[in-house]
C-alpha cells in the first residue's frame, strides 16, 4: 500500500497507494482524497474493521491482531488510520505504547505515523509520538514523516512531529530523502514561507546542497522563481555566492527568466566575479530550467500517484 499525496485545504501534495478493509468506512470525501488514492483502494480479499471490534484489541495477551498483515504489508492500525477509524486506531495505539508494532513498515515501507500525517491526522500522530513511534524510519522514496509534513504544508502535524521527536530532530533535519532533498528543501519547492522560517530556527541548515546536483533552498527559489522565498532566504542569511556541483550561484540561474526583481537584488549582492556563466556551462552540466521545473513538479506527483496493486 502506497499512500501518497493527502490534500489539504489549499494544497496537494503528495500521492498514496493503499488497501482497506472490505466493508471499512471509506473516506467521507472522495474528491478530497482522490489525489491520495485511498478512493482506489481494492476491497476484496482484505480483513473487515468491522470484524475486528475495539473490544477484541483486549483480547489474549498475545495480542494476534498484531501479528495480521494484508497482501501489501498493511496491519490493522495502518488499515484504521487510512479508513479513519479513530476509535479503532486510538484503542490499538495505547494497547501498544513502545511496542515494535507501531514501527511495522508495509511493502511501500510506510509506518503508521507516515499514513496518519498524509491523511491529516494530528490526533493520530499526536498518540503515535507519544506511544514510541519511531519518527526517523524512511519510505521506500527516503522520505521522513518529516518530509511528509513539511510537503503537504501541515503545520499541525509538523508542530507535533518537531516537539515530539526533538532528541532526534537534528539528524532527521540532516536527512534527504531518495532524491537527494532535506526538508528545507522540500520546504523552499512548496513555498511554505513559514515551514522555513521554523526550519531554520530549529537548526537547519539553510546552505545545505540537494545531493542530486548541488542547488541550495535559495537556488530552488530562483528556480521557481519565488521572490518572497528568495528575499525571505536571504534575510536568514542564506549565502548568494553557494554553487551547485556545475558551479552556478543563484544569480546564474536568473538568466533568461522573466522575474527581474529576483534578478536585481542577486545581481547587487553577488561578487562580480562571479556573475558570469561559468565557461564549461552547458545543458549537459545540470538540468534546463524548463526541465527543472517540470522534474519538481514530476516529483511531487510520483510521491503520491505511484499506485500500486499487486505490483501493478
Amino acid at each position: 500500500m502506497e499512500l501518497y499525496r493527502g490534500t489539504t485545504a489549499n494544497q496537494t501534495d503528495y500521492n498514496d497507494d493503499g488497501r482497506g478493509p472490505k466493508s471499512g468506512k471509506l473516506l467521507s470525501n472522495t474528491d478530497e482524497r482522490l489525489d491520495s488514492g485511498l478512493d482506489s483502494l481494492k476491497e476484496d480479499n482484505l480483513p473487515s474493521l468491522e470484524e475486528c471490534r475495539i473490544t477484541d484489541f483486549v483480547g489474549p495477551t498475545d495480542e494476534p491482531w498484531k501479528k495480521e498483515l494484508t497482501e501489501d504489508g498493511d496491519t490493522y492500525l495502518h488499515l484504521a488510520i487510512i479508513h479513519e477509524a479513530t476509535d479503532a486506531a486510538l484503542k490499538m495505539i495505547a494497547l501498544s505504547r513502545r511496542d515494535p508494532f507501531l514501527n511495522i513498515q508495509n511493502n511501500q515501507r510506510q509506518t503508521a505515523l507516515h499514513l496518519a500525517i498524509i491523511t491529516d491526522q494530528p490526533l493520530i500522530v499526536e498518540q503515535l509520538l507519544k506511544a514510541g513511534c519511531d519518527a526517523s524510519l524512511v519510505d521506500d522514496h527516503g522520505n521522513t514523516a518529516l518530509h511528509i509534513a513539511c510537503r503537504k504544508g501541515s503545520l499541525a502535524c509538523f508542530g507535533l512531529l518537531t516537539q515530539g521527536c526533538s532528541q532526534h530532530l537534528s539528524a532527521i533535519l540532516q536527512t534527504p530523502n531518495y532524491n537527494g532533498q532535506k526538508c528545507i528543501h522540500v520546504v523552499a519547492i512548496q513555498g511554505y514561507l513559514s515551514l522555513l522560517e521554523s526550519l531554520i530556527q530549529l537548526g537547519a541548515d539553510i546552505n545545505a546542497q540537494e545531493q542530486c546536483n548541488g542547488r541550495t533552498a535559495l537556488h530552488l527559489a530562483v528556480d521557481l522563481q519565488n521572490f518572497d522565498m528568495v528575499k525571505l532566504l536571504i534575510e536568514k542569511g542564506a549565502s548568494v555566492h553557494s554553487v551547485t556541483y556545475g558551479g552556478h550561484t543563484p544569480y546564474h540561474l536568473t538568466y533568461g527568466r522573466s522575474n527581474a526583481d529576483i534578478q536585481k537584488v542577486l545581481y547587487e549582492l553577488t561578487s562580480p566575479h562571479l556573475r558570469e556563466l561559468p565557461e564549461s556551462d552547458s545543458e549537459d552540466s545540470e538540468d534546463s530550467d524548463e526541465d527543472y521545473e517540470e522534474r519538481c513538479q514530476s516529483e511531487v506527483e510520483d510521491l503520491y500517484d505511484d499506485i500500486k496493486v499487486m505490483g501493478q
